[in-house]
């Protein structure tokens, strides 16, 4: 099998669990009786302490002879994790048992990145494309759950992510090629954690990284509560599920044909960037005012900008930006900012505002894109070449 195709299917494997626990994990905690805040503060969590894990898991994950061997490991502590959160009551134990597979779950995303992009530099093909078929997985999942969901109990949302995680182990141990983490002698421990201090130290990198962060972590009111809002409205679950699906639909077609022409035609990452912070904005203030289903259809499609579009240029410019050598540091400071710090902050944020605003909460999401976008004009006119 093709180097593209095996990491495909990783990609399939662990954006098929994300499609699932990304809009349904909020209605499944909302089920068994917690509050917004409560919601709120067990899904940041994980997010929050990236921080700590997450630099602290990329050292480690660089520790291996082999790449592949980092991502089995942490899938399989993320399914027993995921698995053991089905099977207790109450919020002091699912609040570890989610910390720890979400933890695991999420630091497999930069790791795979960096595989795919070492591999797709190497083998010639497009890192958007196994990444795109991870985003087909995500739409899958989000339609077929949604349909479940009508039909069985909530609890097959644990079911799915928990089984879809241990399936992934299994698959980054036996499929995915065995790609050395180094190319020479493997960096020791010490010089791994100067390379990662190098790279917190320079303003520019954490400039752009944090403009990236900003834009993706508006993403987190809509990820958090978008499904118990939308059902508020009376929407139903197996909408909910198209409704995401639709969205990531649009993602899949311009990472697979926009993104080849946009680099194509030399339109660089900031530029990028810069439609996607413009499109968050227009898309979180319209949700603000509980839109009606028949225009819930065109916001989803700015989800190719908001998200596609501004996680295609925070990994050109993380790799850009960064010195030969550090890319899982960088990519993992990137993923740090974007998919931890910030988005946990927003999403312990989110808890609180849906409970006191509804969807107006929506309107503090579109101020933090903004911000978004005035960091990337601030990285732009300081790293002037990477335009």
């Amino acid at each position: 099998m093709k180097s593209s195709r095996r990491v495909a299917l990783q990609y399939v494997l662990l954006f098929g669990a994300n499609g699932v626990s990304l809009p349904f994990a909020g209605l499944w905690f909302r089920e068994q009786g917690l509050s917004g805040a409560e919601i709120g503060m067990l899904l940041s969590a994980p997010m929050l302490a990236r921080l700590v894990t997450g630099p602290a898991i990329a050292l480690w994950a660089d520790g291996f002879r082999l790449r592949r061997t980092a991502i089995a490991l942490l899938a399989a502590i993320a399914a027993c994790g995921y698995a053991a959160t089905g099977l207790v009551q109450g919020v002091w134990l699912w609040g570890p048992l989610w910390f720890v597979a979400a933890t695991a779950a999420s630091a497999i995303i930069p790791l795979t990145d960096v595989l795919n992009l070492r591999l797709a530099r190497r083998g010639g093909f497009s890192f958007a494309f196994p990444r795109g078929c991870g985003s087909a997985a995500f739409v899958g999942a989000n339609i077929l759950m949604g349909a479940l969901l009508v039909r069985v109990p909530v609890d097959a949302v644990i079911v799915w992510i928990a089984g879809a995680a241990a399936l992934m182990a299994g698959a980054a141990a036996w499929v995915l090629p065995a790609e050395p983490v180094s190319d020479g002698t493997p960096v020791a421990g010490r010089e791994r954690f100067r390379g990662l201090g190098r790279l917190a130290a320079d303003p520019g990198f954490m400039i752009a990284i944090f403009a990236v962060g900003c834009v993706q972590a508006a993403h987190a009111f809509y990820y958090g509560f978008s499904a118990i809002a939308w059902k508020a409205q009376g929407i139903p679950e197996n909408m909910t599920g198209l409704l995401w699906a639709f969205s990531v639909v649009v993602e899949i077609a311009f990472m697979w044909w926009a993104e080849p022409w946009r680099r194509a035609k030399g339109i660089g990452p900031w530029t990028v960037l810069g439609l996607g912070s413009a499109a968050a904005m227009v898309r979180w203030t319209a949700l603000a005012f509980a839109p009606p289903l028949w225009m819930l259809w065109p916001l989803q499609t700015l989800h190719a900008l908001t998200f596609a579009a501004t996680y295609l240029a925070g990994v050109q410019l993380v790799e850009e930006l960064s010195p030969p050598g550090s890319q899982t540091a960088a990519q993992t400071l990137s993923s740090v900012l974007s998919a931890g710090v910030l988005i946990g902050l927003a999403t312990l944020a989110a808890g609180p505002l849906y409970d006191a605003w509804g969807v107006g909460g929506y309107l503090a999401m579109t101020g933090l894109a903004a911000m978004g976008g005035l960091a990337a004009l601030t990285a732009r006119r300081a790293r002037a070449p990477a335009t």
